[in-house]
Order: structure tokens, then sequence, then C-alpha cells
């Protein structure tokens, strides 16, 4: 079985920043282009306005070994705006994801944010069925593609 811990980090973190870079190929590849071009700053995920975080497989001593998944999110008003939220393939199908959406709903509710809220696209099938299933609903578009083809606006109240 896979063991995973997750741990806040900083986003402009050299691990962080390789991982955010393999979730930019997995959206290029999707989507062409850059992948995402939302403007998105370290600053952004810094306490009290933001957090970030990575799942770490660690081994049977308890050691760290390589992330396999992050997720972070910053405030917009009363809301905690997901971002970067990515499992590696090989660690895909663990429950990752899961957990990882679930530490940033009580990041945010912790920082007083009474819902997430989130942009997605329809070539990301896997994506749409977790936040689906965790109870996201759809909302009207907003944030860097509002008004782009194929773009899925979401929000689920944690308050």
């Amino acid at each position: 079985m896979v063991q995973i811990k997750i741990r806040q980090a900083r986003y402009d973190e050299p691990a962080v920043v390789e991982l955010v870079a393999e979730n930019m190929r997995d959206l290029s590849e999707r989507y062409g282009g850059t992948g995402d071009d939302t403007p998105i700053a370290a600053a952004d995920f810094l306490p009290p306005d933001g957090a970030f975080f990575v799942a770490v497989r660690t081994g049977d001593d308890g050691s760290d070994g390589p992330l396999v998944g992050s997720a972070g999110w910053r405030r917009h008003g009363t809301d905690a705006e997901l971002k970067r939220m990515f499992t590696l393939s090989a660690a895909r199908g663990h429950g990752v994801a899961r957990r990882m959406l679930a530490v940033i709903e009580e990041s945010a509710r912790d920082a007083g944010c009474t819902r997430v809220i989130l942009e997605t696209g329809d070539k990301q099938p896997e994506a749409i069925a977790l936040y689906l299933s965790a109870g996201y609903e759809r909302i009207e578009d907003f944030g860097y593609y509002q008004g782009h083809e194929g773009v899925l606006s979401y929000a689920k109240k944690i308050l």
C-alpha cells in the first residue's frame, strides 16, 4: 500500500517548483500551450491569505520520499480559490487528490473562508468527477479563463 503524508510547503520550494512544472506539462498535453497562464505568485499561498500543500510518499521507515501531489488555495474575499491541484500519474487511484482536497477545505475554513471555488476544464474528467463527488456544484465562470470555451467553474460551501 502506498503511504502518503500531506504537509504544508512553500510554493517556491525547488521540489514544489518541479512538481508544478509536471502539472503544467500534463495540462499542456490536454489543452495545448503552456497548460495554464493564470498569474500566480508564491506570495498568493502565504497564510493567512492562502496555503500550499504537498503529498509526500513515505518509506516503510517513515522517511520522506518524492512529492506525488499538490494543491493550494488563495483568498478571494471570503472565498478560497483552489489552485494547482495535481497528482502524479503513478500515484493516482490511491485517494491522494481526495485527501488533498479535504486538507485545502480545512485550511481555508480555519482561515475564515466560507467556500472553495475553482476553475477546471472539460478535458479533465477525473478532476470533475472528484469535485462533484466531494459536493462541489457548478457556478458562473470566473477568473482568468472566464468566457473561454471548455472552462468549468465549481464551488463548495465549507462553513
